[in-house]
């Protein structure tokens, strides 16, 4: 008597890693990599982010089409180039973040506002680097010392000693103390910028190469198309380190 063949194994069923919930195609990766980037509030919310940050895309496009002559300041050019930190400032009023995390960036937003009009008028160009100090200090704070991550202070520090050292030789003798300090605070920005991670790294790397990029073209050589590069910089940095208080707060690992 014949025995009946074995059952056949039951089939695997495969989930291609480009889908989520069986859906294949761009639909289903642009969920799944939602789904790694942000957390199901923070994807609910996006709308209404992108709803209040429109102010500061608007007066971001005004400052760039206007672009108004930096050899004429003004009261007007000072408020164009200030407004959209400022309206970056005002979306904080609704971060998720705590209350003094986002007065912390707000405060910074306020002095990095103030710095930009001081920088409008040369002769304001020391009371503009001593707003942008207070600026960083404050960003410092809100930033925090975890993770400390020492071996990254070290790194800034062997790369930007040359660019520095450079730069001091081209200054006023009378701008040498209050830079070689913005220098130092600056760099410890940018430390803890990175140690935190997320939106906030990119946005202290792109505010220190802003300041690298003014300084450069300021002291020691006119570089092409300076000022687009500075400005652009600057304001994708602010917006980046402004998006870091709509996240949902992250367990930081030593």
């Amino acid at each position: 008597m014949l025995s009946p063949p074995p059952p056949e194994p039951p089939a695997l069923t495969q989930v291609p890693f480009w889908g989520v919930n069986g859906q294949h195609g761009r639909s289903g990766g642009g969920s799944a990599w939602k789904a790694l980037l942000f957390s199901p509030s923070e994807r609910r919310q996006q709308p209404r982010l992108c709803l209040r940050l429109s102010p500061f895309f608007v007066t971001c496009a005004a400052y760039f089409l206007l672009w108004i002559p930096q050899d004429q300041p003004s009261w007007v050019g000072a408020l164009v180039k200030c407004l959209p930190v400022l309206c970056l400032a005002g979306s904080l009023q609704a971060a998720c973040q705590g209350t003094g995390h986002r007065v912390l960036l707000q405060g910074a937003l306020l002095c990095s506002a103030m710095g930009d009009a001081c920088l409008i008028w040369p002769d304001a160009f020391l009371s503009g680097v001593a707003a942008f100090t207070v600026a960083h200090l404050l960003y410092l704070w809100a930033f925090g010392l975890t993770p400390l991550r020492p071996g990254l202070l070290l790194s800034i520090a062997l790369v930007s000693m040359p660019y520095y050292g450079l730069l001091l030789l081209h200054l006023p003798a009378s701008m040498v103390p209050a830079l070689a300090v913005y220098s130092l605070v600056l760099g410890s920005m940018l430390w803890r910028g990175l140690a935190s991670g997320g939106s906030v790294r990119g946005g202290a790397l792109l505010f220190t190469l802003s300041d690298m990029v003014l300084a450069w073209d300021t002291f020691v050589q006119p570089l092409p198309h300076a000022r687009l590069v500075v400005m652009i910089t600057y304001y994708a940095a602010q917006l980046l380190i402004t998006l870091s208080a709509f996240q949902s707060p992250r367990p930081k690992t030593h």
